[in-house]
């Protein structure tokens, strides 16, 4: 599937990389910093992220709440979490969580990859399932407001 967008974002955080990366891959807890994901839930028995498992993600924007299906890609602690939303055969979009070490704790880097194809890019499309019609620009402020909030609960 061809990338259509790709946003990120990167914040430092005085924590060490192992306590960030269980954070973000504690999937009821992203609720507690995403404007717009509210949790998730293992799937298949499974109970820790690791490639190929699978979750169903939550979602909730305004008025409008949906589900998401989502596949690991990569689970490597304390450095990489990395998952795609699916639906059958399409991929709507990449995310990922890079985590570095740094001499006061780490830096994360959240990104987002856009592959959704056709219509489902439309901004009546989005707006319509989403309540967002400019997807690129509000995953930008989603972003920064998760790992700002991240940073808040890590450092704590």
């Amino acid at each position: 599937m061809a990338e259509k967008n790709r946003v990120s974002g990167s914040i430092d955080i005085a924590a060490p990389p192992e306590k960030v990366y269980a954070m973000v891959t504690d999937l009821p807890r992203m609720a507690e910093w995403s404007p717009e994901n509210q949790g998730g839930s293992w799937q298949g028995g499974a109970s820790v992220a690791a490639p190929g498992v699978r979750f169903k993600g939550r979602n909730r924007n305004g008025p409008k709440k949906w589900t998401g299906a989502v596949v690991v890609n990569e689970a490597t602690a304390p450095s990489r979490f990395e998952f795609t939303t699916v639906a059958g055969p399409i991929k709507f979009a990449t995310w990922r969580y890079d985590i570095e070490p740094t001499p006061g704790g780490c830096r994360v880097t959240e990104t987002w990859i856009d592959t959704r194809p056709g219509l489902f890019c439309l901004p009546a499309f989005g707006k319509a399932v989403t309540n967002v019609a400019d997807r690129a620009a509000w995953t930008q402020q989603s972003i920064d407001t998760t790992l700002a909030n991240i940073k808040k609960a890590a450092e704590q």
